[in-house]
């Protein structure tokens, strides 16, 4: 038996003699006990090795007489009174009186339900115990416990195990416990560590020390048997309630964004295939706006020479130069035609791809987001990234329909003025048309000069509306060139514009989803509160748990069974150690008479 177990039996011994005990006698049948409770103590030298075991059993007397115990005790000593206690093997017969009896028992091989392990470094080198006492450095303390397989499962399982190291102000500063507890105990500092059933444990303990001593490491383990009731969480609920209604309520308004996002995304498509559509005929009309040009000036150049040519020489025209006039009249007039119908064919196409583009834009949804809306989207925990699209994609659309408004009217003129033209053309079609019939009704007429005269005022009038026309011609052929090299860079705009918007409606979609992931998650928030708080009582609550002997299965009425396990100390051997070794060598009786001395 080491000195500190041999100092604590010893002591343990003489203070329940001190306890006044009834006069001894010897009691005939069998006694009876409420219950047993086993206090368990052991030494572990100072890594954490097993070195010596006892245990103190107390019975709570209800019937004096000889009860019997069980344990496969080394030997065993009544704490009670002088008279003997039999050992049978593991049985154990003692008579009992009064209302609690104690006995001793002392234990060699009996495994501890926990595996301890202790190691110590200095300065980052490691040390064995019996080298560190007197030194000087950084040291640290590493503590492992883990389940002993060898022993009954049931301690490890519902005991809490407590670490505890009393470390001296004097010699131990700037001492560090990452997953420990530390407080003042007087001049020492003190570091808990605890661990909770079926848990193994490894705590760290550091400090500076100067000339190194070390009390006893103490390890305690108790049931944890308490009964754990489920918090008040009724404020914690209600507020769990609100984020729930609060996160569906953001699925919600995420839905109606999507759906918003859809509908902007198609009225950009159609906007797109609008503007195509506007954007071909804008080209086309621009490609064809050279030729016009050049047709026009044909024309304009036919009737300068014709308007000329009569006026210069109406007296010497013969029929056959009145029959050439009028058949070149005729075909002026038909070029007017087709130019006319050119322009109308233009009208017509211009009108459907304006339509279209008109369609698409209106499509754009006109919805004011505010800045504090979108404030509380970036709030909402949705994907910054696919937010962030929202917004770009949100002004983006609202710049193209503001733009739109505001160039609509330039839009709603090109139709009027292609009408125009071509009615300017129909007129002076028919103006031709009248002047080649009355240049043929001309050579039926006798009064030749007559008819010449009217035809050359005719023919200046035309030639002369028709400069005009030309002029206004080769005006709107050049704003149409403009007009298509500008759109270009705005259907470019428009398709980078659609291109978003069906980013922005898949961003949309895989919001909407997580939002609708999230809602759904949290839908129920309140009640996954009072589950999770019942699991873990459930998990920490051991009230169920019925103490079994840690000595012998066959030890009925347990109440409870409790260790107290302490480490070797470093520290050097003081007269007081010595003494008590020679304590050891006296009689009960010396030892008995010496606390009255």
């Amino acid at each position: 038996m080491s000195m500190k177990l041999k100092k604590m039996t010893a002591l343990g011994t003489a203070l329940l003699l001190l306890l006044p005990t009834l006069p001894v006698s010897a009691e005939e049948g069998a006694g009876a006990y409420k219950e047993k409770h086993e206090v368990v103590y052991a030494t572990l030298d100072a890594s954490g090795n097993e070195e010596a075991m006892y245990v103190v059993n107390n019975f709570t007397i209800t019937e004096p007489g000889e009860i019997v115990d069980y344990g496969p005790y080394k030997n065993v000593q009544n704490l009670t009174n002088v008279s003997e206690i039999e050992q049978n093997g593991d049985k154990i017969e003692a008579e009992a009186s009064g209302e609690e009896f104690y006995y001793q028992g002392d234990l060699e091989g009996k495994p501890l339900p926990w595996n301890i392990d202790v190691s110590y470094q200095l300065d980052g080198e490691t040390f064995s115990p019996d080298e560190l006492l007197g030194k000087d450095g950084k040291l640290q303390i590493q503590i492992d416990t883990t389940q002993n397989d060898q022993a009954d499962a049931a301690f490890f399982n519902n005991y809490l195990l407590q670490i505890t190291l009393q470390l001296d102000s004097a010699i131990y500063e700037n001492i560090q416990a990452p997953d420990g507890t530390i407080a003042n105990a007087g001049k020492n500092r003190q570091v808990t560590f605890t661990v909770l059933p079926e848990n193994e444990g490894s705590f760290t303990v550091s400090a500076d020390v100067t000339d190194l001593e070390l009390e006893s490491i103490e390890f305690a383990a108790i049931p944890s048997s308490m009964s754990l009731d489920a918090p008040d969480i009724g404020g914690v609920k209600n507020d769990m309630t609100s984020l729930s209604d609060a996160t569906a309520e953001v699925n919600r308004g995420v839905g109606e964004l999507k759906n918003g996002v859809a509908e902007l995304n198609d009225g950009t498509a159609r906007l797109y295939d609008g503007s195509v559509q506007y954007k071909s005929g804008v080209e086309e009309l621009s490609a064809g706006s050279s030729g016009l040009i050049d047709g026009s000036a044909s024309i304009q150049s036919a009737l300068q020479q014709m308007s000329e040519s009569v006026s210069s020489s109406s007296s010497e025209v013969n029929l056959g130069d009145l029959a050439k006039m009028e058949d070149g009249l005729r075909q002026i007039a038909g070029g007017l035609e087709e130019v006319e119908n050119g322009l109308s064919n233009l009208k017509e196409q211009y009108n459907q791809a304006y339509q279209a583009l008109d369609q698409s834009m209106t499509a754009i949804p006109a919805h004011q987001i505010s800045e504090a809306e979108i404030q509380a989207l970036h709030e909402s925990g949705a994907d910054q990234e696919v937010v962030a699209k929202l917004v770009e994609t949100y002004h983006a659309s609202q710049t193209a329909k503001a733009t739109y408004a505001n160039v609509k009217q330039a839009f709603e003129a090109v139709s009027p003025a292609l009408e125009q033209s071509a009615g300017s053309l129909e007129t002076m079609r028919t103006n031709l048309v009248t002047i080649a019939d009355q240049v043929g009704s001309s050579m039926e007429n006798v009064d030749l000069t007559e008819s010449m005269n009217a035809l050359q005022q005719g023919l200046q009038q035309l030639s002369s509306n028709y400069s005009d026309f030309h002029a206004g011609l080769k005006d709107y052929t050049g704003g149409v060139n403009q007009l298509a090299g500008s759109y270009t860079e705005l259907h470019s705009g428009l398709g980078s514009l659609t291109n978003g918007t069906n980013e922005l409606e898949n961003g949309a979609a895989e919001l909407y989803n997580g939002t609708s992931e999230l809602a759904s998650s949290t839908s129920d928030l309140p009640g996954q509160i009072d589950s999770e708080i019942e699991k873990m009582v459930e998990e920490y609550d051991r009230s169920d748990f019925e103490p079994v002997s840690f000595v012998s299965s066959k030890n009925e009425k347990v109440g409870s069974v409790q260790f107290v396990i302490k480490t070797e100390s470093i520290k050097a051997e003081d007269e007081e150690e010595v003494d008590a070794e020679e304590e050891e060598e006296l009689s009960f009786w010396d030892r008995l008479l010496a606390l009255f001395k």
